[in-house]
């Protein structure tokens, strides 16, 4: 029996292999600026169209946060030749589906349709680059679907606050714009006048701000046509932006905070540190090292304290590596009556034993295997390779690194895992939070 698992272990573990193959593709630019990138999977009659905005809450201004998601609501209200409403009724009635989604650094938007309808995908796509309607009836109508949003994710979800950094990142930068959260304030987007969103459009919204990427059963000279079609006499209404380099202070000493959440019942006790930007190698390395003190319930937080010591109900962790800093955020859900002090000597213990003792070959080689399945996971469809083809042009400057990654993953070191938990997770480079059930008192001044 023992013998027939290992066989199939082994069958998968090449299988992972196998399946983890190169991502093919072609990238120029259009005259205009526009960056594209065309990939063909022909696997199955599918494409995805995705337009990436080099736009993220980092660009905002101070007193106009939250315009960055709010664009990712507001360019779906319509445009001169999709009237407003219709955007999703044209996607459903050609058996598409799309989305879109924001960060810190870029608003990413897609379509995937069947292959024959590849033209309506750019169609629309360059539609919303064009010409939208910023108009006061979709600024006020979005305006109270973010709210709801806010509401939903935030204001009424136990832990959100973690969830969506509002709790937290504000407390790791001080300087960098990643210190405001990618939803944004309310008051902000209330106070704001209506040419303040089309100037925002206007600045953000241009090919040479962009990269379109078409993923699936494609021919890539019929696409290339259609690109020209549609895309190529689009003129930009501002100048590529440049942007500059913002840096955060490190952190030199423990910083210590307070945040409060009236839907929860069990307080956690929460470690957040600055990590480095994505193209590191570190920031690879950190993704191990997430996996090994908190990734799931056979990491070592897990076992030492929700099975062990019976201290906690659950551990947290959320890694993320942004263009120009990441964050790694660890904690726990606490059992009982909290007692800060062990709590924090027991997680600081984890991490001791991280800095100080290598890790097994075992623990080592399944680590290999949990990112291995990981990379052919996020490129086993049209919609996750275009993202990802999007995502390291704009944000790492090399599209290439897509088949790249993989290798990076394998080079990592249990040295290097040694060396960079001593490198980022001591107590005086990061904010330790308290996470209280509760409303914040009017006088508490954390």
């Amino acid at each position: 029996m023992k013998k027939s698992l290992f066989i199939l272990a082994l069958s998968l573990l090449v299988g992972f292999h196998a399946n983890a193959q190169k991502v093919e593709f072609e990238e120029y630019k259009l005259d205009n600026g526009l960056h594209v990138i065309l990939h063909q999977e022909t696997g199955a009659p599918v494409v995805t169209v995705g337009v990436m905005y080099q736009v993220g809450a980092k660009d905002e201004i101070p007193g106009r946060s939250g315009f960055a998601h709010f664009f990712e609501h507001l360019l779906f209200e319509g445009t001169e030749n999709i009237e407003r409403g219709e955007w999703f009724n044209i996607v459903s009635a050609n058996g598409g589906r799309n989305n879109a989604n924001t960060s810190q650094d870029r608003t990413f938007y897609y379509e995937t349709f069947p292959s024959n309808k590849l033209e309506v995908g750019l169609w629309m796509e360059s539609e919303r680059m064009l010409h939208p309607k910023i108009e006061k009836i979709g600024v006020d109508t979005q305006n109270e679907v973010v709210k709801e949003e806010k509401r939903q994710r935030i204001d009424n979800s136990p832990y959100g606050k973690i969830i969506y950094r509002t709790g937290v990142d504000k407390h790791l930068f001080k300087t960098h714009p990643y210190g405001r959260s990618v939803i944004g304030s309310m008051d902000d987007l209330d106070a704001a006048e209506l040419n303040e969103f089309q100037e925002f459009n206007n600045q953000y919204y241009n090919p040479n701000n962009a990269t379109l990427v078409v993923a699936g059963d494609i021919d890539f000279a019929t696409t290339k046509k259609m690109i020209t079609d549609y895309f190529g006499t689009i003129e930009n209404k501002a100048e590529a932006n440049v942007r500059k380099k913002i840096v955060e202070p490190a952190i030199i000493e423990t910083r210590y905070a307070t945040e409060y959440d009236s839907n929860i019942q069990i307080p956690a006790y929460i470690f957040s540190y600055i990590t480095p930007k994505s193209v590191e190698k570190d920031a690879y390395v950190l993704d191990y090292i997430s996996s090994i003190l908190t990734g799931g319930n056979s990491s070592r937080m897990y076992k030492r304290m929700v099975d062990q010591d019976k201290v906690a109900v659950q551990v947290l962790a959320f890694g993320q590596a942004n263009q120009d800093y990441g964050t790694y955020t660890m904690g726990a859900l606490i059992k009982g009556e909290p007692d800060w002090d062990s709590l924090k000597a027991t997680m600081d213990d984890e991490i001791k034993k991280l800095q100080t003792v290598l890790i097994s070959e075992k623990e080592y080689q399944k680590l290999q295997n949990q990112f291995e399945t990981r990379f052919v996971n996020a490129n086993s469809s049209v919609e996750g390779i275009a993202s990802s083809l999007a995502t390291y042009q704009m944000l790492q400057g090399d599209t290439s690194r897509i088949n790249k990654e993989l290798d990076i993953y394998r080079t990592i070191t249990r040295e290097d895992i040694m060396r960079v938990a001593n490198k980022y997770l001591n107590p005086n480079q990061r904010v330790e939070i308290k996470y209280l059930a509760g409303t914040e008192p009017t006088n508490d001044k954390k």
